[in-house]
């Protein structure tokens, strides 16, 4: 039987929630042209341990600013690795990885199905309803992200269901994560839970880096050293600590239906920063998934 969520869901939007969630998917989608000109010079393992070990000295800076205790009691730390594995070492390990086989605009279309798979476990953990306008806002949102995505074409075969597998299990993996962490909270100050999910969820990726990867730190560029300090300041140090703070605050679902913000903020960013196309089809899928997004999130 499905179990309640001890807190519930709030009865009306949380204006503080939707900030921090907007807030969230701003600093991940321009993240992601950030990442593009990274790619260009340090390998992805080492892309993401470096920008979260500025992460992490951030977020344990906040935590002591705020006189955060920075200890872990022994009871919670089953609850914090598996926190991190689903949160950090899922989503940015997992999601790296499918780029092997995946081009980009492939890994976007599985991995952000994220809310199909956060709905389906807020109903069996949190007993939250999947009502009919949250199918029509999960609808819309995923077919902007599709009007987005195919116009660049995809072609998907037997040699990429590797890279399909991996990108769907980050996609369900940091869907459970999303719930898991509204039914059983780490149970941390926020600052210091981030912190940690942060540090211990890119230990992976950092025995990863170390067996596959030689990048060249002194051969690295002056911008790649900004994009790196940007990666680690924004969305891996502020943007976790304010997605968890607004899964405190609104229902799992309509978090993770405003994920799909994420890719279409990416397209703007490149837009802008790269110069890459930005027209009718891009305006297109922008409004359907924030129409998607407002449905979602006004239940």
């Amino acid at each position: 039987m499905p179990h309640p969520d001890p807190r519930g869901p709030p009865a009306r939007p949380d204006p503080t929630g939707l900030l921090l969630l907007l807030v969230t998917v701003i600093g991940w989608g321009l993240n992601w042209p950030a990442m593009k000109l990274l790619l260009e010079e340090v390998p992805p393992f080492s892309m993401r341990v470096i920008c979260a070990a500025v992460g992490v000295a951030l977020l344990g800076a906040i935590a002591l600013r705020q006189g955060e205790a920075l200890s872990v009691p022994r009871r919670l730390w089953p609850r914090l690795v598996v926190a991190s594995l689903l949160n950090v070492t899922a989503w940015m390990g997992l999601a790296a990885f499918s780029l092997l086989w995946l081009a980009a605009a492939e890994a976007t279309i599985v991995c952000y199905t994220m809310p199909v798979w956060a709905s389906l476990f807020a109903l069996w953990l949190l007993g939250e309803r999947i009502t009919p306008r949250r199918v029509l806002a999960l609808g819309m949102g995923l077919a902007g992200l599709l009007v987005l995505v195919l116009g660049r074409g995809i072609d998907v075969g037997i040699d990429k269901l590797p890279g399909v597998a991996i990108a769907l299990t980050a996609a369900v993996l940091f869907s459970l994560g999303t719930v898991v962490g509204k039914r059983w909270p780490v149970g941390l100050p926020p600052a210091t839970s981030a912190a940690w999910q942060m540090g211990l969820g890119c230990a992976p990726l950092l025995v990863a880096a170390a067996l596959v990867e030689r990048p060249d730190p002194a051969a690295f560029s002056a911008q790649t050293w900004w994009l790196l300090l940007y990666g680690g300041l924004a969305p891996l140090g502020l943007c976790y600590l304010a997605w968890f703070a607004a899964l405190k605050r609104l229902p799992a679902s309509a978090a993770a239906a405003g994920t799909l913000l994420t890719p279409v903020v990416g397209v703007a960013g490149a837009a802008l920063f790269l110069g890459e196309p930005l027209g009718l089809r891009e305006v297109a899928a922008l409004s359907l998934t924030i129409g998607g997004v407002v449905l979602a999130i006004r239940g």
